[in-house]
């Protein structure tokens, strides 16, 4: 294998990934901003959205004669959530997130979650009843529950009750742990004189379809592990699924499991409470006719497979869990571990080199307890991976020293039988094996920083715990892009050259990189071919600007990495000539005359 021939295969497969990815940002752009603005106008009350199990109440306006008043509603406070559960429908609608804000300014808005039907982008979770039998009066979505407790919060339960006047009182039972699960317990107790049959359900509504980040590494959608199995959809694929099978995207029944809704950072996920009950999980899609237009509705829903039976003076109960905040890998293994939430984790989106990423992840974040900053825990991390192989580079980097000093002698060759290609190549072949060189063993770094770019950066790109996380100078956020720019003279102009175009984005650490490529480009034995080498001295440039827009943390890896490998060559360089006390091959005297 020749290292320089991979190298470049790399390099373009890289390329005509992010060439793609360029190509397509600007449409993808436009669309995220179409979409912030439709959520940030106002609109009416949402239409009648998907029913849930088995006929579950519709999200239509209050019909004639109900009451119009604001809703009451019951505070929501937990060390790390803050918002409020409307009586009217049971809803928890409005949530925000303490200790995440939209920008890396300290002033800016906490991240909002959950919002009311009344709002832009109504985003909430629901509990009900469907009347299995056809006859039992069950709460509806302009029912008004009355709350015993005053605020809901960890240690302070709160329980919802409505009675139909009928003989059965309904009951939603509710609490909240100190980070972001909340448990409901449904609850009905018949002292009517004849049995009634219902089905409790538990649900989450998006009305409408969210920003989405468009990168093909991350998914965003529905995510659920159902009877063992990671389910994902996009809401994409879910809309044209939805289609042919009358609203229903996917439907499943399942043991242990959970699903729900995913953004690049946050989640929104039901679970069963008991993992023996067998529970029916779906995901549905429907378009509504609205004044602005067709809207999407989403919803995620969980209800047991069968109703049940309540006989007079009984009673019975069913319990959920509802995750609503942010992705955090520890806190999600401990929900997983704790409440037996099967693959919990794979909430955050670790990809193909999960076996990769997760420990990557770990060592990092180990670190950055140590050092207190992920931008150093990086480079230590990058430092200890380069003394794990350490060996197999200085085998590596040896060989290609070696075939460096080698250069002269080849081309000589490749001159005397440049009429007979295969001699040449019999004779270079000859003199690896005389000088104990193995031209293969060039590829071995490059092999083995494949995997590990590719888990680095989607370590930087989907943990939240690298989010608005900063390093020194000028970068406050290692997950996004260096926003520093050689073509305003790195702020010295008051223009934003990415205004006229997004390719016009030279950040420092994006050159940093580049320089130190080129430098241990230096270092690495030339192509023969005059066009090949050509193309390999462009390729510092190349990969400049297409580093340019990755997250700062990828950059400045990649530039740590370039400069460790530059000492570390250079050392083994230095070694070889000590060795020898001379080069290792004296050019021949024709290709002196040459």
């Amino acid at each position: 294998m020749d290292q320089k021939r991979l190298f470049a295969a790399i390099a373009i497969s890289i390329g005509i990934l992010l060439m793609f990815d360029l190509y397509n940002r600007p449409a993808r752009e436009a669309q995220r901003a179409q979409q912030q603005q439709a959520a940030e106008a106002q609109q009416p009350a949402p239409t009648p959205g998907p029913a849930g199990p088995l006929g579950a109440p519709t999200d239509a306006s209050p019909a004639a004669g109900t009451p119009t008043s604001p809703a009451a509603r019951l505070p929501v406070e937990g060390p790390r959530l803050q918002g409020t559960l409307s009586l009217r429908g049971a809803r928890l609608d409005d949530l925000v997130l303490k200790g995440y804000r939209e920008t890396v300014d300290r002033n800016s808005p906490l991240v909002r979650l959950l919002a009311p039907r009344e709002g832009s982008a109504p985003y909430y979770a629901q509990w009900g009843w469907t009347a299995a039998d056809g006859r039992t009066r069950v709460p509806a979505n302009d029912t008004d529950w009355t709350a015993e407790g005053s605020a809901l919060s960890p240690g302070s339960p709160v329980t919802l009750r409505w009675d139909n006047g009928a003989g059965q009182v309904f009951e939603i039972a509710l609490s909240l742990d100190e980070n972001y699960m909340l448990s409901a317990e449904q609850r009905v107790r018949n002292t009517g004189g004849e049995p009634v049959q219902v089905l409790p359900w538990s649900r989450i509504r998006r009305e409408s379809t969210p920003p989405t980040q468009g990168f093909y590494i991350l998914h965003e959608g529905f995510v659920g592990v159902l009877d063992g199995r990671l389910r994902e959809e996009t809401y994409s694929n879910a809309k044209s699924e939805a289609v042919k099978r009358s609203g229903v995207a996917l439907e499943q029944e399942t043991g242990a499991g959970w699903a729900g809704f995913t953004d690049k950072y946050w989640l929104t996920a039901l679970s069963p409470a008991d993992p023996a009950q067998r529970t029916r999980a779906a995901y549905r899609h429907t378009t509504e006719a609205t004044p602005r237009g067709p809207e999407d509705r989403w919803q995620v829903d969980f209800a047991p497979t069968a109703a049940q039976s309540v006989a007079p003076g009984a009673a019975t109960a069913t319990g959920t869990r509802l995750f609503v905040g942010a992705k955090e890998v520890r806190l999600l293994d401990a929900y997983r571990d704790r409440l037996g939430i099967p693959d919990f984790d794979k909430a955050v989106d670790f990809g193909w080199f999960y076996f990769l990423t997760k420990p990557f992840f770990f060592a990092i974040d180990f670190l950055f307890h140590i050092f207190g900053n992920f931008g150093v825990a990086i480079l230590v991390f990058t430092l200890a991976l380069k003394a794990a192989f350490f060996p197999l580079a200085n085998k590596a980097y040896k060989s290609m020293s070696r075939m460096k000093t080698l250069g002269p002698k080849m081309q000589e060759i490749r001159e005397r039988h440049k009429e007979d290609p295969a001699k040449a190549q019999a004779e270079m072949m000859a003199l690896y094996r005389t000088e104990k060189i193995n031209p293969a063993s060039g590829c071995l770094p490059i092999l083995i920083q494949i995997p590990v770019f590719f888990a680095l950066y989607k370590v930087l790109f989907v943990t939240i715990e690298m989010r608005h996380a900063p390093f020194f100078g000028w970068i406050h956020d290692l997950s996004a892009p260096d926003p520093t720019n050689l073509f305003n003279l790195f702020g010295l102009i008051p223009y934003d050259p990415m205004q006229l175009s997004h390719y016009l984005h030279m950040p420092a650490w994006a050159l940093i990189m580049g320089a130190t490529m080129y430098f241990q480009q230096k270092l690495n034995p030339q192509p023969p071919d005059p066009i090949q080498a050509k193309i390999f001295q462009w390729m510092p440039v190349i990969f400049t600007f297409m580093l340019a827009s990755f997250p700062a943390g990828l950059v400045i890896y990649w530039s740590w990495n370039n400069l460790l490998s530059i000492l570390q060559q250079r050392w083994i360089m230095s070694l070889e000539k000590q060795r020898d006390g001379k080069p290792a091959l004296a050019v021949p005297a024709a290709a002196k005359k040459g």
